[in-house]
């Protein structure tokens, strides 16, 4: 699997916000097959930091409903990734 590929986007949510201001820890939403160890070389690959720990969730799908159709979001995985000490935070919205 292409570095490229492995990661999606990242999550900015309240609670990633707070995570990546207090402990230093980036959320992204990352591709079903991948691994923790994919995940790490990805993030260290695009954004040139150390990376110390990486923990993943398998994220489910709702079930979506329009009038009388019923509908599911496919599954997804999500990355918590702690940056090693020292190392500079990722800035997603640096120009805005």
């Amino acid at each position: 699997m292409r570095v490229q590929n492995i990661i999606r986007r990242p999550l900015i949510t309240e609670k990633s916000t707070q995570l990546k201001d207090e402990r230093g820890i980036v959320a992204f939403e990352v591709d079903n097959r991948a691994n923790k160890l994919e995940v790490k070389r990805a993030v260290e690959a695009q954004f040139k930091v150390k990376v110390a720990e990486v923990r993943i969730a398998r994220m489910h799908g709702k079930n979506r409903r329009q009038g009388r159709f019923v509908g599911r979001r496919p599954d997804w995985k999500k990355a918590y990734v702690r940056l090693a000490d020292g190392e500079k935070p990722i800035e997603f919205f640096e120009g805005v």
